[in-house]
């Protein structure tokens, strides 16, 4: 099994989501779901701009946590266009 790091953008908010997940197109389906009640559910549409591979789910969850550390929309694009971590 694949686990998935993924950076959600959704355009309207301006804002991005972190994740990980053995299921990438479930899980960007249940983000953009209408009965979706979790903190993505107001920023709707969510789009799909980064994923990463990874062969366990600790090593996933291990990079969501270095990611969302970073706290920065600017790093975060960074990781996007390939150009950092």
């Amino acid at each position: 099994m694949e686990y998935y790091f993924y950076i959600l953008f959704s355009e309207s908010a301006n804002k991005y989501y972190t994740g990980f997940t053995s299921n990438l197109d479930g899980r960007i389906a249940a983000h953009n779901h209408p009965a979706n009640k979790g903190w993505t559910r107001t920023y709707k549409p969510w789009k799909l701009v980064h994923s990463e591979v990874f062969i366990t789910k600790n090593e996933a969850m291990e990079r969501e946590r270095q990611v969302k550390k970073l706290k920065s929309k600017d790093m975060i694009r960074k990781i996007i266009q390939n150009k950092t971590l």
